[in-house]
């Protein structure tokens, strides 16, 4: 795929799995034991869940840390002898900076031995370029849905993944807290307590080793480790800088124009509830025809 040819996917603002992209030795030498004799012995703050279907919201999982040599270790085991909940129990890393409140993730710099290994697409400008996260997940681990405020890229490195994305037009159906999905569960819902996820239409795909992901900023996804396996998640500016939260050193902060918005609309409700029920109730609904008429797409598919 051509930077010209990914310019041209990218405007589509649609997910695309991209194959055949050189991406260096890394799909060739990063199995478990490589990666303990060059990831190193230093020390990494990982998940670990007893349970294979992580819930950020209700926080499922604890924190531990181990030194990342034995956290590989563990992670590639399917029974483990030394544990913290379960001796079945699921580890994930999610890389993080050296002060996780001010640095960003860049595999460069926390691992630099494996980043060498590494190629990164260069579909962006390197201006451009936000942070590189380290990801490695115990088989069947699985991830809760959101989204992020960045375009990125999922590299597959080792191992095999299933993606399920739902459209940003379909937010409305996904009880969201925040930027996270209440359904823990897409595949076996429970339509009972969220019944307008019935409206979401799901999108899913494989990615098998050596196969990028291109998901588009605010489109939602829930991710399955079907093995033990490594990715790298690129994150990318997309919008001008300014547009996004100097502060965010994870990547996941709504843009500042956005939160603004959100917060004079929490101030414009709490006026409303001035009013008489039946009136808020008219002006709501005259306050989402507004919001409707002027700030709705229109040309969506």
């Amino acid at each position: 795929v051509t930077a010209a040819r990914f310019a041209r996917l990218r405007r589509q603002r649609r997910p695309v799995v991209l194959q055949g992209v050189e991406l260096g030795a890394c799909t060739r030498r990063w199995s478990a034991e490589y990666l303990r004799r060059a990831g190193g012995a230093g020390a990494v703050r990982i998940h670990v869940s007893a349970a294979p279907r992580m819930d950020f919201l209700r926080k499922n999982f604890v924190y531990r840390t181990l030194p990342f040599d034995i956290f590989v270790q563990r992670a590639a085991e399917a029974k483990h002898t030394e544990y913290f909940l379960s001796e079945d129990e699921k580890y994930y890393l999610r890389s993080l900076g050296e002060d996780p409140r001010q640095d960003i993730a860049d595999i460069r710099k926390q691992f630099p031995v494996l980043a060498e290994d590494i190629q990164i697409p260069e579909y962006f400008e390197k201006e451009q370029f936000f942070s590189s996260v380290f990801r490695i997940s115990s088989a069947g681990l699985q991830l809760w849905t959101h989204y992020d405020v960045m375009d990125n890229f999922l590299i597959q490195v080792t191992g095999k993944k299933r993606v399920v994305l739902y459209s940003p037009q379909d937010a409305p159906y996904l009880y969201l807290s925040g930027s996270k999905s209440e359904v823990l569960d897409v595949d076996n819902p429970d339509f009972e307590k969220y019944p307008l996820f019935l409206k979401a239409k799901r999108y899913e795909c494989y990615l098998e080793a050596g196969d990028v992901l291109f998901i588009p900023a605010l489109w939602f996804h829930n991710v399955i480790s079907e093995e033990f396996g490594v990715g790298v998640n690129v994150f990318w500016k997309h919008l001008p800088s300014k547009c996004y939260d100097k502060n965010d050193t994870y990547g996941n902060k709504d843009p500042t124009a956005a939160s603004r918005a959100m917060q004079i609309l929490d101030r414009a409700l709490k006026t409303l509830e001035e009013l008489p029920e039946e009136y808020r109730d008219f002006y709501a609904r005259r306050m989402v025809l507004r919001i409707q008429e002027k700030a709705y797409r229109t040309d969506y598919e």
